[in-house]
């Protein structure tokens, strides 16, 4: 839906540039006016183009998407002595995140512990924990 708008506004913003540049060729003389408001548009086009690459591209890879959650989960996990061994956090769509937990632990405890301790963290709505525990 963002790469719909962006493409739309851009195209929209050289269209008006575009048209200014040829008037201004044409009353005022200015030939140079037309190849100037294509280089604008241009620019205008890969600047907004890069901001959606960066950002569709981390998408893509599964990139985190939230370092605060990511400390937030960490601290949560570790607060009584457990040891976060592998986190994961991915967006799953706007506003939801998903999560794959690994805790290593030496007390007797299930998923349904952690995921009490996760529960604060409203963005995360898909949680898969991991245990294993050590004596």
């Amino acid at each position: 839906m963002r790469a719909a708008i962006i493409h739309v506004m851009a195209d929209a913003a050289v269209s008006i540039l575009v048209i200014v540049g040829l008037v201004l060729a044409r009353t005022l003389g200015w030939l140079w006016m037309d190849p100037l408001a294509g280089i604008l548009g241009a620019l205008v086009i890969a600047s907004w183009s890069y901001g959606l690459i960066k950002d569709t591209g981390a998408v893509l890879l599964d990139m985190s998407s939230d370092r605060e959650v990511e400390q937030g989960i960490r601290r949560a996990v570790e607060a009584e002595g457990d040891k976060l061994n592998d986190l994961h956090v991915w967006r799953l769509g706007p506003g939801h995140l998903g999560a794959i937990v690994s805790v290593i632990t030496s007390q007797s405890r299930d998923s349904k512990f952690y995921h009490e301790r996760l529960v604060r963290f409203r963005s995360l709505s898909h949680v898969t924990v991991e245990i294993r525990q050590v004596a």
